[in-house]
């Protein structure tokens, strides 16, 4: 019979802070400013710019896992929607959230946490797992950021010309570096 027992995160070997009340508080911190400073490597290519945002975004559900990986994300939108300068280039505020990458944004939570589930399942071992732990995991991300852009756009080509097509290549190199470092890191940490 298969256990449906999750693995405790990764971040719990990587923070191993013994006392409990301290833990989630600076885990959620480190998290919300290691996404926060992904994000403020952009490139400008149109509407919607390249971010590291989705890699931050993937690489904490991975390690923060299915539980703490929603929260991370969810404390992430709400200190920027009301101001603080986490988002992509420093911005802030309501019209983040309500503006043309406002579905991306809102991809973030199912994005950590499926990674995470998928994360704590055992997916992250092997390479194999971590990119199809991460190609969902943008796919999650795609489809509200799409599904928002369009309003924006003329038609679904324009859409896909200025949400998809641009970020592919970017997308590939993040697999693989997320494929390069969450496998031999959970070996090593789980000796």
């Amino acid at each position: 019979m298969a256990s449906w027992a999750l693995t405790p995160p990764l971040i719990h070997e990587l923070i191993p802070i013994r006392v409990g009340y301290l833990r989630l508080p600076v885990q959620l911190v480190l998290g919300v400013a290691f996404l926060a400073l992904l994000a403020q490597l952009r490139i400008d290519i149109g509407p919607v710019p390249i971010t590291g945002q989705t890699l931050g975004v993937l690489l904490i559900g991975a390690a923060y896992g299915l539980k703490l990986g929603s929260l991370t994300m969810l404390l992430y939108l709400l200190l920027g929607g009301a101001g603080l300068g986490v988002f992509a280039g420093g911005a802030a505020g309501w019209s983040v959230l309500t503006g043309m990458t406002a579905g991306y944004l809102a991809g973030f939570v199912p994005a950590a946490a499926l990674v995470g589930y998928l994360a704590q399942r055992g997916w992250t071992q092997s390479a194999k797992g971590t990119m199809a732990a991460m190609l969902l995991g943008n796919m999650v991300i795609y489809l509200p950021g799409l599904g928002w852009l369009v309003q924006f756009a003329s038609d679904w080509p324009t859409a896909l010309q200025w949400g998809l097509y641009p970020f592919i290549p970017g997308d590939v190199l993040k697999l693989i570096i997320a494929a390069s470092l969450l496998p031999p890191l959970t070996r090593y940490l789980s000796r």
